[in-house]
């Protein structure tokens, strides 16, 4: 993903990595947790020891979102000035 700095680009990827490696040990910890309890329990925990950290990552998704939308209204709101000036001009 390529956003405006290099730092921030570099912030949100590893914040990002972050969140899917925290869902993945969230999910394995209480996976193998419950696993002697049951199978059906298991996966319930697993499910909700990933949970927060999915979360996490639909948020940093959605901000990344928003950054290529805003990207977008920028350079079309970039041409429609230039389109202006050329009926105003001609």
């Amino acid at each position: 993903m390529r956003l405006s700095s290099p730092l921030l680009s570099f912030l949100i990827n590893f914040l990002l990595g972050a969140s899917w490696a925290f869902a993945l040990v969230g999910a394995s910890t209480l996976f193998f947790s419950f696993l002697p309890i049951g199978i059906i329990y298991a996966l319930i925990g697993g499910f909700l020891g990933a949970l927060p950290a999915l979360f996490m990552v639909l948020l940093i998704e959605y901000f990344l979102m928003r950054e290529e939308k805003l990207n977008e209204l920028r350079k079309q709101t970039k041409l429609l000035e230039e389109l202006v000036a050329q009926n105003k001009n001609g």
